[in-house]
């Protein structure tokens, strides 16, 4: 019998029991459709986190001193980097678009006849608009100036602009921060949320006023804890890297034993937050495939009982010169149909389903491409594997009893 000729009759099988038939491939349907939102949906989150760190600035350098100074009594070491140390880094590593340093702290704002409670006050440095690409709306930011001689100056976030001095222009007007009362020189662009940080409810003042009027000198002093260095492109960063490592040796007397800093980069967060999601993309493949293999128990299942009503039809088939070749044939073919069906559909639902979470859901999803034809294949070996045992069975009847069956 030919191939066309097996598949029909493995069509008209189906037929018989439409119902049977759609809700036997419902396994395999859920099944593929889990696969492909399941891994759009870890997909979605990886590009959430890539999104999220990106979103600090380009090509960003984080070196963080692993050597604080500490408090009477309480030990550590004198290495650590300090706000002094941040122009020998600019005017001597090549390949870098800025470099900045950020102290923060939370204080009660007063400002336009309006007082908010527990605002983020973020000392820092001239580089920083260049280092995150955040730009200035009104106004000019914190200048080296500023910083040199600890000046009471703020900028402030676009969100507490708009809650303290509504429309008017907040420039050039003083605004409380705690006991310090500082002028307002500019106003941020407005960035939104980035990770857990607002950006628009902070304001920026000099990091020397920081260390100056809000921080206890005892306890980490004008030690900087995290230093931001931008590099000007990919290609560079492992020259600048290698450029800071020697430089910052040097500033802080150590060597490569005991360097006092370590450096990390946005792809090295972003391959450790990935490493921690594949776990979670596992587990969700792992009850994916589950439920294809549920799918496919539910095609055997159907199939045997499908071989046991079709007993006298198959010994009719065989006394009529069909082979047992050809009648093993026609039962693996109407399980490969149905699980090929049921996996038709389940790209469509999954496709569809990951859609609809990104657009309407609280969950982002990216889809993942490689995820159809894979979940596509392995609707295809679910009905092979599971459709064969059935199909051997019905080959092995002996027609002569087959036709006796009642």
């Amino acid at each position: 019998m030919s191939f066309w000729k097996t598949l029909k009759v493995a069509w008209e099988g189906l037929m018989m029991n439409k119902v049977r038939s759609f809700l036997t491939t419902l396994g395999v349907i859920i099944g593929v459709a889990a696969v492909i939102m399941m891994l759009a949906i870890s997909a979605g989150a990886e590009a959430d986190i890539a999104d999220q760190i990106n979103a600090l600035g380009a090509n960003l350098i984080m070196v963080m001193s692993s050597m604080q100074r500490m408090g009477p009594g309480m030990g550590g070491s004198s290495a650590s980097l300090t706000y002094s140390d941040l122009p020998v880094i600019r005017d001597n590593i090549k390949g870098i678009n800025g470099v900045s340093a950020e102290q923060n702290t939370s204080q009660d704002v007063k400002g336009g006849g309006t007082t908010l409670s527990d605002i983020a006050i973020v000392g820092t440095t001239s580089g920083f608009v260049d280092v995150h690409g955040y730009e200035v709306a009104q106004g000019r930011f914190v200048t080296d100036q500023d910083n040199d001689r600890a000046n009471k100056v703020a900028v402030l976030g676009y969100d507490v602009a708009q809650e303290l001095f509504g429309d008017t222009n907040p420039v050039g007007q003083s605004v409380t921060l705690g006991t310090v009362k500082c002028t307002i020189v500019g106003v941020m662009e407005e960035k939104g949320v980035v990770g857990t940080t607002d950006y628009d409810n902070r304001i920026y003042v000099p990091i020397t006023l920081v260390f100056k009027k809000f921080v206890n000198s005892r306890f980490g002093g004008t030690n900087l804890r995290v230093v931001y260095v931008s590099a000007e492109s990919k290609e560079v960063m492992d020259d600048v890297m290698s450029q800071l490592n020697t430089l910052l040796m040097q500033i802080l007397d150590t060597d490569a034993s005991a360097p006092g800093f370590t450096m990390t980069t946005q792809d090295s967060i972003i391959d450790m937050r990935a490493s921690t999601t594949e776990t979670f993309r596992n587990l969700l493949s792992w009850v994916a495939a589950v439920s294809l293999v549920v799918g496919g128990i539910g095609i055997m299942n159907i199939m045997l009982v499908s071989v046991t009503e079709r007993t006298r039809e198959i010994g009719l088939r065989q006394a009529l010169g069909a082979r047992p070749r050809d009648v093993q044939l026609q039962f693996l073919m109407e399980a490969v149909v149905l699980s090929l069906l049921g996996g038709l559909v389940g790209i469509i639902a999954g496709v569809g389903g990951s859609w609809l979470f990104n657009e309407f859901g609280s969950m982002r999803t990216v889809l993942v491409t490689t995820s159809i034809p894979l979940s596509f294949g392995a609707a295809a070996a679910v009905g092979i594997f599971f459709g064969y045992y059935p199909a051997t069975q019905a080959a092995k009847l002996d027609p002569i009893v087959a036709l006796r069956h009642e």
